[in-house]
């Protein structure tokens, strides 16, 4: 009798004890996935969130946000990544920028619409606060970080390398230890000591090598360590943090002029450039293949992230509602064309084969001996990197500012400056995050990453788009997308896309899914991001079809997720890690002090 009572006493007991975790876990996940209403958004903005720090100025028009979007856009993608591009794809690339760009417009419509119904600053991560909740919008968030950080300080380095030869072309040679990054320099002298030591003569060793080699022996030296710097990179950056500091007004000045000036001798490239056109260069048409054509996903797609910073701005524009999503449209037309015109332009005046360079505008008219243009190309890449840099660091400063704004960073990065009105702390922090690790960090390598960081921004807004709450009080003149039935339109096309690889890539889906290469994970794990494509396009086929979803977000998901796994597994590892150690700050500190963090566990 006794041992049954302790029995069931036993049973009660864990009975409750399952009831409790189940609780627990059901109010964890309930509050890691908590949005913020879009009421509760709109009240904070128009409120000055209540912190003492004030708001922002309003000062931003239709013009000046398409000018923001060009200065974004138009940058390093035409002065250098174009070339390389080009050379792995032919004159076909022209046709992946168009591609790109479709990809990127379905997504512009959903920030458009996000823009214009939630007029505050912080992009993506604001919108997935409203829709997936407060985990999603700090993963986002700190994507975000990620994309602008990296993006800039590839775009101070590429800044650099012009100015320099920029400055040496007019005779101001700037010792080259101060013009690269330590790294850079080491793996020069030690390739220059190597080729030296196998028999080579100068003459037969790369101009790069000699000048890195140079820099590692002329750089002054303190006991073991070598001055070795880019100054220039730094200088750039604290200059445009300077900038975007004094205030929105003077960023917007500064724009603008670039814009113009670049936007001119672009015109001069063109017109001239046609006139030296061979239309013999466009055959083969694409002498790679769809593969080769695809290898430029990364260079091509980090060229058009430009219009996302835009939407970070939002709170400083007069009319919100109406001009963003008129200027994330209009920026993404008129630079699809002038990046498809200037392809062409390029690979019609020489062979894709000699385009493997880093400055192909300028090569290709050192080629026709019209040394005069190279000069103003270099100009312009000067003014064009350094307006990349002005939007880029414009965007930083209010991703920090949102989410410091709603607790999940400290209070001091929402803070205003009274005179300015500018997120002065978030300025400061982002102009020596990015400044500082220009002086020894070459990271150019790493666009693919802020490529992938980019992409998962804009599947994760195409998605809000699906679940945004429509029973909010929201501004019934704001910018919609479009709204087309995918029932049956994505089965479809989906079938297409099918049958045609079927025909024309038969050997390749045959190896793809050889059972063999799945018992290996070297062989696998390159094809985990394809796979993951396939699930997560059979998946919206059938919600599509199920629930009458939207067309233009499913495919602005399914297009950007695709250029996402051909970005290859490594690209997935590193974003997957800094994930990863997002989510651990989240908890340690983001989660405790959300401002939507009423009571604790």
């Amino acid at each position: 009798m006794n041992i049954r009572f302790v029995f069931n006493k036993f049973n009660v007991n864990s009975s409750t004890c399952y009831l409790n975790l189940f609780s627990i876990s059901h109010m964890f996940f309930k509050k890691l996935f908590r949005r913020k209403s879009l009421d509760l958004i709109l009240s904070e903005a128009e409120s000055g969130y209540g912190d003492g720090h004030g708001k922002l100025s309003k000062t931003l028009g239709l013009r000046d946000l398409t000018a923001f979007g060009i200065a974004a856009i138009i940058g390093a993608g035409i002065f250098s990544t174009i070339g390389n591009a080009a050379f792995n794809g032919g004159p076909a690339v022209s046709l992946l920028f168009v591609f790109t760009a479709i990809a990127c417009a379905f997504s512009a419509l959903c920030y458009a619409e996000f823009a214009s119904s939630i007029p505050v600053s912080g992009s993506a991560y604001t919108y997935a606060y409203a829709t997936f909740g407060e985990v999603v919008a700090w993963i986002i968030g700190w994507d975000l970080l990620l994309e602008y950080a990296i993006g800039n300080i590839a775009v101070a380095i590429s800044w650099s390398d012009y100015f320099t030869g920029l400055m040496s072309g007019l005779g101001f040679a700037i010792p080259e230890f101060l013009t690269m990054d330590y790294l850079t320099a080491y793996r020069g002298n030690v390739e220059f000591m190597r080729l030296i030591a196998d028999g080579r003569t100068l003459s037969d060793i790369s101009p790069n090598i000699i000048m890195n080699a140079s820099a590692w022996n002329n750089a002054p030296v303190f006991g073991s360590f070598r001055l070795i710097a880019d100054l220039p990179a730094l200088f750039i950056v604290m200059l445009i943090t300077y900038l975007v500091y004094r205030g929105i007004k003077e960023s917007r000045t500064a724009s603008n002029v670039m814009v113009g000036i670049k936007l001119i001798i672009i015109f001069l490239v063109i017109v001239l450039g046609g006139y030296y056109v061979n239309p013999v260069n466009w055959s083969p048409f694409a002498p790679n293949g769809l593969a080769g054509i695809l290898k430029g996903v990364s260079a091509v797609f980090f060229a058009y992230i430009g219009f996302d910073a835009i939407s970070t701005t939002a709170e400083e524009c007069k009319n919100p509602q109406k001009d963003i999503p008129r200027s994330i449209i209009y920026s993404l037309i008129i630079c699809t064309i002038l990046y498809v015109v200037i392809s062409l332009i390029l690979t019609g005046m020489v062979s894709y084969t000699e385009l493997g360079v880093g400055d192909p505008l300028a090569y290709v008219f050192k080629k026709l001996n019209l040394n005069w243009i190279s000069g103003i190309i270099a100009f312009s890449a000067v003014i064009a990197m350094a307006s990349v840099l002005l939007v880029f660091q414009m965007g930083q400063p209010r991703i920090w500012m949102s989410m410091s704004r709603d607790g999940l960073f400290p209070k001091v990065f929402s803070r205003i400056h009274k005179k300015y009105k500018t997120p002065s702390f978030a300025t400061i922090i982002t102009g020596v995050l990015v400044g500082v690790p220009t002086l020894f960090m070459n990271l150019t390598e790493v666009t693919d990453l802020t490529s992938i960081g980019t992409l998962f921004a804009f599947v994760l807004v195409s998605g809000g788009i699906l679940i945004l709450p429509k029973n909010d009080n929201l501004n019934p003149n704001r910018f919609r997308v479009p709204y087309f039935n995918a029932k049956y339109i994505l089965p479809v096309l989906l079938i297409l896309i099918l049958i045609i690889l079927i025909g024309y890539k038969q050997t390749e889906m045959i190896s793809f899914f050889n059972i063999k290469d799945f018992e290996e994970w070297d062989l696998l794990k390159n094809k985990i991001p394809t796979l993951l494509f396939i699930i997560a396009a059979i998946t919206m086929s059938v919600l599509s079809f199920i629930k009458n979803l939207s067309l233009i977000p499913v495919l602005g998901m399914l297009s950007c997720f695709y250029l996402m796994t051909e970005l290859g597994y490594i690209n997935w590892m590193r974003f997957t890690i800094w994930m990863l150690i997002g989510l651990v700050i989240y908890f340690i500190y983001g989660f405790r002090n959300s401002n939507l963090n009423s009571k604790s566990l």
